[in-house]
């Protein structure tokens, strides 16, 4: 009965590290995409941060005024 769960206990980690070597793997080829598409995308990402500046700006006023107010 002890073999039996050791061997259990053996298939358990070599099933935890396959899992956590295809979420490492996955989370590289996402990294690789997304450094991929803002070099593809990068005029277009300049215009989006240009335009996210003004409503940011507005949002950090009524924070700090809303902090301020206490």
């Amino acid at each position: 009965m002890g073999e039996e769960v050791k061997q259990e206990e053996k298939k358990c980690e070599s099933s935890k590290a396959l899992s956590m070597a295809l979420k490492v793997i996955l989370g590289l080829v996402f990294l690789a995409l997304g450094g991929a598409a803002i070099y593809a995308w990068r005029s277009q990402l300049l215009v989006l941060i240009k335009g996210c500046v003004g409503p940011f700006l507005i949002l950090a006023g009524i924070i700090t005024l809303a902090i301020a107010k206490e």
